[in-house]
């Protein structure tokens, strides 16, 4: 169900958490958390959220610090580290990177459920966030693939199309399509991926 702010206002109460507080909170943990699960169920939680319009701006505003290290310090062998201010979008599109495949399974769930809003779609593209989506597409886990598929339906306009819509992509995109028999699901998105940016 979505929130609006009557609704939100509600369920906080008077000594209630703000939303855009409790995100920040529950990037706060995030940042602290020492271990694989608890990065997990937090993601997990944040990719939740995401669904909602209701936090579409929330999500572009709440900041985590991320540790930057530019090739020349790395070649340097300094240990300097540079702190840059990200969003909850691009600790999604981190996640994305990661080893693990249950971050990377609820980090694409979190680029799919907020690229449906216009603003958030056109932070992923900027920042780099399309060629992550895409390699999810070969993922073993098919929420994970199931969850690319959705977020380049939505990413997929004309800032993005060249690189969406190579030839190799659109294969195996063509290829989930064909495999109705296979994985209904993810046919069905490949096919209505198809329709909407290819079969015009």
């Amino acid at each position: 169900m979505f929130t609006n702010h009557k609704r939100q206002a509600e369920r906080t109460g008077r000594s209630g958490t703000p939303r855009a507080q409790y995100l920040q909170e529950l990037v706060s943990e995030f940042q602290k958390a020492t271990n694989e699960e608890s990065k997990e169920r937090i993601v997990a939680n944040l990719a939740n959220f995401a669904y909602d319009p209701y936090n579409y701006e929330f999500l572009r505003q709440v900041r985590y610090q991320h540790i930057y290290l530019s090739w020349y310090l790395i070649l340097s062998l300094m240990s300097i580290h540079l702190w840059k201010q990200l969003n909850v979008l691009e600790l999604f599109l981190d996640c994305i990177t990661e080893p693990n495949e249950k971050l990377v399974e609820f980090g694409i769930g979190g680029i799919c459920n907020s690229s449906v809003d216009p603003a958030n779609a056109a932070l992923i593209i900027q920042c780099d966030g399309v060629p992550l989506v895409i390699q999810c597409l070969s993922s073993p886990v098919r929420n994970t693939v199931s969850y690319a598929l959705g977020a380049l339906y939505y990413l997929c306009d004309h800032s993005s199309k060249k690189e969406i819509l190579k030839p190799e992509v659109l294969e195996i995109i063509r290829r989930y399509a064909a495999a109705g028999s296979i994985n209904l699901t993810l046919s069905n998105l490949a096919n209505a991926f198809l329709q909407k940016h290819v079969n015009q």
